[in-house]
């Protein structure tokens, strides 16, 4: 059994929010046991009672019940209008619920009550370096991903199917069922498009020519995308946070499995040393800083830095009252630090400290301008 990072609280109730096969159910089974009773609206028969009648969830509950006890309703977002009874036996009967969910957007839309505070808000993952330790094999990650439910298929046959079916499951029923795009066409073409497309500086016009769809309609599906989970955006770097919001941000896929599959890659070998390889490292470990940040609650303010004059840094560190650090992500074994004396002035003029090349040398050595570390010294010293 592979322990998760995330650890939800003992002592109240929360919401827990994934992506599809990331291991929420798993994740609650272990942590709970199989005595805890749970609803699973991914079930047609109890998403359809409880969809007419969110009253009647009160007589599928326990009779002997009492305060503390746990509840699981899993996928809720699918009927929002559940959660003011939760909120009310929390109130009245001091139940504790665990609500996982796959998707904000149908909440928000519906302007769910997320219970005013009473519930704290955990987001889970795919897995990370950590977790799977010494099973973890970086080039498995960067061809499939590490989606639990890939985990046990050995076969890569077997793995392409999967991820089909993941990609084929997304569309159907948080796409079509919730009904968030009126017409699908130009949705498929813009999801091949933006996967095609992980990692970069979401460039609207021309992503919209691609998917013969509007510039406004794309920004649109990049909502919809971060809604259901499947990624985030990095907002660019600026001292002013209303000014760095008028800049594009990039977006990047949850998992390198998955945006394989959307773009059309699924089951293509990955060439190392190719072009491919670099941005799907990339992509990889701002996806590990990202979990671990969440996850270890950390604080950090990740945003990616693009000059006027072509000068690019991948990522920048923040935290309040100190200085930034400046992360370059690199794939290669062998990394030149004469490449980086450009950057000089740049680190000086941001006030930073440390300017780290995260890449595969597996000894640390310093250059004049930046420290090159191994990426898991990087993860170590950070996290």
């Amino acid at each position: 059994m592979i322990q998760r990072t995330l650890k939800p609280a003992q002592s109240r109730s929360f919401f827990l929010f994934g992506a599809r096969g990331t291991g929420k159910t798993s994740l609650l089974k272990t942590r709970f046991g199989p005595k805890v009773p749970r609803f699973d609206l991914l079930r047609s028969d109890i998403f359809r009672e409880l969809q007419k009648r969110p009253e009647t969830l009160n007589t599928m509950l326990p009779k002997k019940r009492k305060a503390g006890d746990w509840i699981i309703i899993d996928e809720i977002q699918r009927v929002p209008e559940l959660l003011n009874f939760v909120h009310s036996k929390i109130e009245e009967e001091k139940l504790r619920f665990a609500l996982t969910g796959s998707s904000a957007r149908k909440l928000r839309r519906a302007g769910a009550n997320l219970l005013g505070g009473r519930a704290m808000i955990y987001h889970l993952f795919p897995f990370n370096q950590r977790e799977l330790g010494e099973d973890f094999n970086l080039d498995q990650a960067l061809q499939w991903g590490t989606l639990p439910l890939l985990w046990d298929a050995t076969d890569p046959t077997d793995k392409k199917r999967i991820l089909d079916a993941y990609v084929d499951t997304f569309i159907r029923e948080e796409i079509r069922e919730e009904q968030t795009v009126r017409k699908l066409d130009p949705f498929l073409r813009f999801l091949e498009v933006a996967a095609q497309m992980d990692g970069k500086i979401i460039n609207a016009s021309s992503i919209a020519s691609d998917a013969q769809a509007e510039a406004k309609t794309v920004l649109r599906y990049y909502e919809i995308l971060e809604d259901t989970l499947l990624g985030f955006h990095l907002d660019a770097f600026h001292r002013s946070v209303r000014k760095a919001q008028r800049q594009a941000p990039k977006f990047y896929f949850f998992d390198n499995g998955v945006s394989r599959a959307l773009a059309g890659l699924n089951g293509v070998e990955v060439r190392k040393a190719s072009k491919e390889y670099g941005n799907l490292f990339e992509s990889f470990f701002i996806n590990e800083m990202q979990r671990l940040n969440e996850y270890l609650q950390t604080g950090y303010r990740l945003s990616y830095l693009r000059t006027k004059d072509e000068l690019e840094i991948d990522l920048i560190i923040e935290k309040p009252r100190q200085p930034p650090i400046l992360l370059e992500i690199k794939s290669s074994n062998r990394v030149d630090e004469k490449n980086f004396d450009r950057f000089k002035k740049l680190k000086k003029d941001l006030g930073a400290k440390e300017f780290w090349v995260a890449c595969q040398e597996p000894i640390p050595r310093a250059g004049d301008t930046v420290e090159i570390l191994p990426w898991l010294e990087v993860l170590h010293r950070l996290f």
